[in-house]
């Protein structure tokens, strides 16, 4: 089959898709990739072939920091983004998706993917990285993270869809107004019947040792395969971070990955005063919202970025902002998580960390001062409960393999869809 992957955002919604185009290709498929433009080196080191989209989705991340928890201001967010630069995305996204027999998207493509596929009479599927558009009591909406199960835990998920499906109705009018040929089709919502359409396919792709799938999804189209890890091999560490991990005991990590936040030095700050008061060593990864201190610490190594998958099982505890992604690997390792969340639906995952005993209750950015964070540290690394419950799941994690179980049901679905 020729199948195209839609997607947006940070690397943490990228890097996903980009696991699993890998494996269709390697199951004899070919695929074509979509995704921010600055992942297309990424893409070309994977042999992955790539379709770049305009874009620059550190913007988001910097704006939805400043959001927070507040939904308006996230959907505000979005919204405000996306309208400036979807005629030129769904321009390109129609060139990644010519001659294709089944489309795989993401969140943000949820609609304009499937209204795609719909056009085209193609099969298609929706990949999230976290439980969004399924209604449920037993846990809230991402962007709920707060409720409590029961009754306004499912009402937060019809809520969550409702101001995605009329937000982006809204905006696609206007668009379809001012560039008719661009958009020349209605949008659909993918799970539900339509016509001789079956409900989409929405597979999460996280593990359920994390989150296991409720007894009231019964929809037959739901399924929770396990994360979609991109694993590289081949690192080679930078001499300075291998001196560092040689010379003492496993150091602490700290990574906010794709997150930008404004307050990065009062945060840097803190995080090095938190180490310090626990006499501890780190290795502090400055991402794209990076600050580091003009003097050195001898018991700190700051770089720009390494491999999760790599630098995170040579440390005991790491510190991240939540986003699925990250908690991911993060708990894959098998050592206690600290969560620092910024919004979007870092607070649910932290959430989810600390209610399966793999973290401690997570600290809002907002909130974090030298004191919390030290006293998080010192649970994580002294806890025996919790380190054991963070082992406990990790070995859970690192028996599934989620890509490979994705590979699968799509191309069952490939199958049911052409037999219909």
């Amino acid at each position: 089959m020729h199948i195209t992957l839609l997607t947006y955002g940070t690397r943490g919604d990228t890097q996903p898709f980009l696991a699993l185009a890998i494996a269709l290709k390697k199951a004899g498929h070919t695929i074509r990739l979509a995704g921010p433009e600055r992942f297309s080196d990424l893409a070309a080191r994977h042999g992955v072939p790539f379709t770049p989209l305009v874009g620059n989705p550190a913007d988001i991340s910097l704006s939805m920091s400043d959001a927070g928890v507040n939904v308006y201001r996230m959907v505000k967010t979005v919204k405000d983004h996306i309208f400036t630069i979807a005629s030129q995305v769904v321009q390109q996204a129609r060139t990644a998706v010519k001659g294709a027999d089944l489309l795989v998207h993401s969140f943000l493509f949820t609609t304009g993917a499937h209204s795609f596929a719909c056009e085209m009479d193609i099969p298609d599927i929706s990949v999230q990285t976290f439980p969004m558009f399924a209604t449920t009591r037993a846990f809230p909406s991402p962007a709920f993270a707060n409720i409590p199960p029961g009754t306004l835990s499912s009402l937060s998920h019809w809520m969550a869809k409702e101001i995605f499906w009329h937000g982006g109705n809204f905006g696609f009018e206007k668009l379809r107004k001012d560039s008719p040929k661009d958009f020349p089709q209605k949008l659909y919502w993918p799970f539900r019947l339509t016509g001789s359409r079956l409900p989409t396919p929405l597979v999460f792709a996280y593990s359920p040792a994390v989150l296991p799938k409720p007894v009231d999804w019964t929809a037959s189209n739901i399924f929770v395969p396990g994360y979609f890890f991109l694993d590289e091999p081949g690192y080679n560490p930078p001499p300075e971070l291998t001196e560092f991990l040689e010379r003492g005991e496993p150091p602490i990590c700290f990574s906010f990955g794709s997150t930008v936040h404004r307050e990065s030095e009062r945060i840097g700050k803190v995080v090095l005063e938190a180490i310090k008061e626990i006499r501890g060593r780190g290795v502090i990864l400055t991402g794209w919202g990076g600050w580091k201190p003009t003097s050195m610490p001898k018991d700190v190594c700051y770089l720009e970025e390494a491999p999760h998958d790599w630098l995170f099982p040579r440390c005991t505890a790491i510190i991240h902002h939540g986003g699925a992604g990250t908690t991911g690997v993060g708990l894959r390792t098998g050592v206690p998580n600290i969560i620092i969340p910024h919004g979007a639906d870092q607070p649910f995952w932290g959430k989810r960390v600390a209610d399966i005993g793999a973290g401690p209750i997570p600290i809002p950015v907002k909130r974090l001062d030298v004191d919390a964070l030290s006293t998080a540290l010192h649970q994580a690394l002294h806890d025996t409960a919790m380190r054991r419950a963070a082992e406990e799941i990790g070995k859970q994690i690192r028996e599934e393999d989620g890509v490979k179980a994705a590979v699968q049901l799509i191309e069952a679905w490939a199958s049911a869809f052409s037999s219909r």
